[in-house]
This record gives C-alpha cells, sequence and structure tokens, in this order.
C-alpha cells in the first residue's frame, strides 16, 4: 500500500529487496474524494504511483503491472474507448491515473523497468464493501438489498458502464505480468465489451435476490462519465485475454456471497 510522501522511495526499496514482479493497485479510488480533495490525490495517486516506480527501479525489479481506469477517457461521446482515443480526464483522479500511464511508460524508456498499466473498467465481485465511500454502484446496490434498504441511482439510471468480474480483472494482471511480448509501458482496457444501464443492472439483480425494492433517484455527481464500454481487441490479442464471466453469472456469485456471510 503506497500513500504518496508518506512512503519513503528507498525504504520502499528495501522492502522490494529480490522482488521480481510488482502489482500495483493501491489508489485512491473515489472520483468523488478526488474533486474534493485534489491535493491528496495528486499525493497518493500520482507521486505514489512515482514511489512505487522509483523503489522498484532501485530494487532491481523486473516488471510493475499498474491498475489505471477507463477513466481518462473522459466523456468523449466516441465509443467503444479504444487505446489509441486521446485522453480527456474530467477529474484529478482520472488525472492522476492518466500520469501513472506516462511514468510507466517513462521508466520502461528511461531505465528499461519493465511496465504494463491496465485500465479497468467496472471492477465488481465478492467482498467489496457497499458500505465504503469509495464502493462502487454494483456493490452499493448489492448492500442495499441486503438491508432492504432502497437504493439510489444518481442522474436517470441511464448512463451505462461496462461491468467486469473481478476473476477476469485477475486473469488480465496475470497475463499482463507473464507475457513475454509486452512490457514498454502498453496500456490496456480490461473489460467485457459490453455495457449495460444502472437500470438494467437493477433490474438483474433485483431478479436473482427476488427483492422488489424500487431505487430512489439524485442528481448526478459531477466528474461521473454518462456511457462508457471498452473496445478490448488489443488485450485480445496481445496478452491472450477472453472475459469468461457472464454479467449474470457475476452478480450471482456476488449475492451468493452476500448470503454466506448472513449466515455466519
Amino acid at each position: 500500500m503506497v500513500e504518496g510522501d508518506i512512503c519513503d522511495p528507498a525504504a520502499l526499496a528495501g522492502a522490494m529487496q529480490g522482488v521480481k514482479h510488482v502489482f500495483h493497485e493501491a489508489a485512491l479510488v473515489s472520483v468523488t474524494v478526488s474533486v474534493e480533495h485534489p491535493l491528496d490525490n495528486d499525493s497518493i495517486n500520482i507521486r505514489g504511483t512515482l514511489n512505487v516506480l522509483q523503489a522498484a527501479r532501485e530494487a532491481g525489479v523486473k516488471r510493475v503491472v499498474l491498475a489505471t481506469s477507463a477513466a481518462v477517457y473522459g466523456n468523449n461521446p466516441e465509443l467503444p474507448k479504444r487505446e489509441t482515443m486521446l485522453p480527456e480526464p474530467e477529474s484529478p483522479y482520472a488525472l492522476g491515473k492518466l500520469a501513472g500511464e506516462y511514468y510507466m511508460k517513462l521508466y520502461s524508456h528511461l531505465y528499461g523497468l519493465e511496465a504494463v498499466s491496465l485500465r479497468y473498467f467496472n471492477v465488481f465481485g465478492p467482498r467489496q464493501d457497499g458500505k465504503s465511500m469509495y464502493s462502487g454502484v454494483i456493490s452499493r446496490f448489492a448492500d442495499d438489498i441486503r438491508q432492504g434498504r432502497a437504493p439510489t441511482i444518481f442522474g436517470d439510471g441511464g448512463q451505462t458502464r461496462d461491468f467486469v468480474f473481478v476473476k477476469d480483472v485477475v486473469q488480465a494482471n496475470l497475463l499482463a505480468m507473464k507475457t513475454d511480448s509486452v512490457g514498454k509501458g502498453e496500456i490496456f482496457n480490461v473489460a467485457t465489451g459490453r455495457q449495460i444501464t444502472l437500470l438494467k443492472l437493477w433490474e438483474i439483480l433485483k431478479g436473482i435476490s427476488g427483492s422488489d425494492l424500487k431505487p430512489g433517484f439524485k442528481e448526478a455527481r459531477i466528474g461521473d462519465i454518462r456511457h462508457s464500454v471498452a473496445d478490448i481487441s488489443r488485450i485480445r490479442k496481445d496478452l491472450g485475454y477472453e472475459p469468461k464471466f457472464s454479467m449474470e453469472e457475476g452478480l450471482s456469485a456476488l449475492m451468493d456471497g452476500l448470503g454466506k456471510e448472513r449466515t455466519r
């Protein structure tokens, strides 16, 4: 876990001695919080990533895989989102992730550190904390069902997302780390290539859970993206990635996990 200026790269490099592969997943992950606290975002998401890369360089790490975000595409209406599109970040969070991608390329080019950046779309899966301010919409919806509480949708519910199950994200990370033909700062979308509205998502969850709750609506949040779906042809071609879990399968696994938690 890296938190910007409080992390000493030299101390981190010492902890990395003997390590050859680093997955950098730590971040301030809330768009809303990044808008409210841009300096924290800079410290954690930009300086924190730089600290990891410098420590990896000093420790002789072979490859770093960075978790970045589809937020870098912004609200450009062009769909699907392709890695070759001009980034248009609309929040400090998105800008921080984009800066991390550029640092990855620079450290590969200047210092020979192998680097791969993965642009996560909307990740979901069991054990996400629906009560956390950082939770995605699916984990919050699932927690609402668990608590018998009407969910809140920000906006009209017509916004779309490309939701990807956590096990497919793990697959992408392992491929990014193990594939010999990459490592020069390449960027890959991690998603399914399919989009769904939040209203449709809620209907699927209702069907799986048997809930009859009805959502309430609030004003859309600043910095949120209206539509998002990925082109995953590059990660398929270069890494051999193929999403294996449908929306229904992933949501069923999530709800099954909640059921097991209730019985403990």
